[in-house]
């Protein structure tokens, strides 16, 4: 999907203080309009499938439906909508789960003041946004699980791998091109066909593969 000039958010939190701020530092930037809001997960829902967004932040923990179900629920009804979660909980299982249900990333509102703009560009740009101790934990379950059987890079050639570790590192496809020396176009196939190869949908599990793979350090 190509980055609008400008992104249109919807903002999801329980607490008007929160969605006030966010708004406020999202509308500060040239590139970014919050255009609607949500107290809870269902109007999260309704509003994001109503209206014409390209990214919409959701609290983790809301009332009625939660911003993981959300997440879900958006992800199959509008998988085109980026999704970003933000909660005060630096907690692996939120983390895991909220991944799972399809976010790009996850922003602790203790550190949304500095990060939540970058977060917003990131996933944009079909990146992920993870707070330091989240690729920590990412890191620990891979310990936890055991290295797996290195016979399973097979399923990728060499050329996919290096596509891959780029894309892990926050490349953009222009510049695994330029680095490759390939074009573009060739780019975007190797990573459809890493996508399809893995049966995984986005640039966070691919990230998550690499680091299992030990293709990138954390």
């Amino acid at each position: 999907m190509p980055i609008p000039l400008v992104t249109r958010i919807l903002v999801a939190d329980d607490h008007p203080i929160v969605r006030s701020g966010l708004k406020k530092v999202l509308d500060a930037e040239p590139d970014l309009e919050v255009v609607a809001e949500a107290e809870d997960g269902a109007e999260a829902i309704k509003k994001a499938l109503a209206e014409d967004l390209h990214l919409a932040i959701l609290d983790v923990s809301m009332p009625k439906t939660t911003g993981i179900q959300a997440a879900a629920e958006l992800r199959k009804r509008k998988p085109e909508l980026r999704l970003l979660m933000l909660s005060m909980y630096d907690s692996e299982q939120f983390l895991f789960e909220s991944l799972k249900a399809g976010a790009s990333g996850y922003v602790l509102k203790s550190d949304a003041d500095q990060d939540i703009v970058e977060a917003v560009r990131r996933t944009m740009r079909g990146q992920s946004f993870l707070y330091p101790s989240a690729v920590s934990t990412l890191v620990k379950d891979f310990v936890d699980r055991g290295r797996p059987d290195e016979e399973q890079f097979d399923v990728l050639t060499p050329r996919e791998l290096q596509v891959l570790k780029l894309i892990a590192e926050a490349f953009t496809s222009k510049e695994i091109a330029a680095e490759l020396v390939i074009s573009i176009k060739t780019v975007e196939r190797h990573r459809q066909n890493i996508l399809d190869k893995l049966g995984m949908n986005d640039r966070v599990e691919l990230t998550r593969y690499a680091i299992r793979r030990g293709l990138i350090q954390a």
